[in-house]
Formats: structure tokens, sequence, C-alpha cells
């Protein structure tokens, strides 16, 4: 059951950002860190410890996101949705 929740989470969350590529770096950021956050719901009772890592990226996104450097927040956020995936997947 968990791992088709958070599988339809992503599913849902890339159907629903997918017009909003056009919108601009700043509004990707933000987006990704609101998919971040969802996930994370997710993985609240994740014991190994997967979460206090993702915790760690999301405020280096954040961090980034504050000095106007949206590139890097993007980067950064995008990295994170994508090990998320990949330990559902029962990758790394």
């Amino acid at each position: 059951m968990k791992r088709s929740a958070l599988a339809g989470l992503f599913i849902t969350a890339a159907m629903l950002a997918s017009p909003v590529f056009a919108a601009g770096d700043k509004d990707l950021c933000q987006i990704n860190l609101g998919k971040i956050n969802n996930g994370q719901a997710l993985l609240a009772a994740d014991t190994s410890g997967k979460k206090g890592e993702i915790d760690t990226f999301v405020s280096q996104a954040k961090a980034a996101q504050a000095a106007g450097d949206d590139k890097k927040c993007i980067e950064v956020t995008s990295k994170v949705l994508q090990d998320m995936q990949n330990s559902e997947k029962g990758g790394q």
C-alpha cells in the first residue's frame, strides 16, 4: 500500500507540474520543495535515516532559494526527488 501510494503521489505531482516548466526557475524550485514535503509525509515511518538526509538537502535548497540561486535549488531538489523515487523502487 505504501509503495503504491508514493508512486501515485509522484505520478500525480509529475502530471500537475508538467505545464509549469515554462513558468520559470523560481516556481519550479518551489514546486519541487512542495513535492519533497508531500513525499516526506510518507517517509515519516522510515527508519533507514533517509528522512534526515532529505532534511539536510531541503535546508540546502531553501538556502539557495533565499540567496536567489534558483538553479542550485532546482538541482538539489531534483536530486532529492530522484533519490526518493529510487528508494521506492528498491534502489539506493
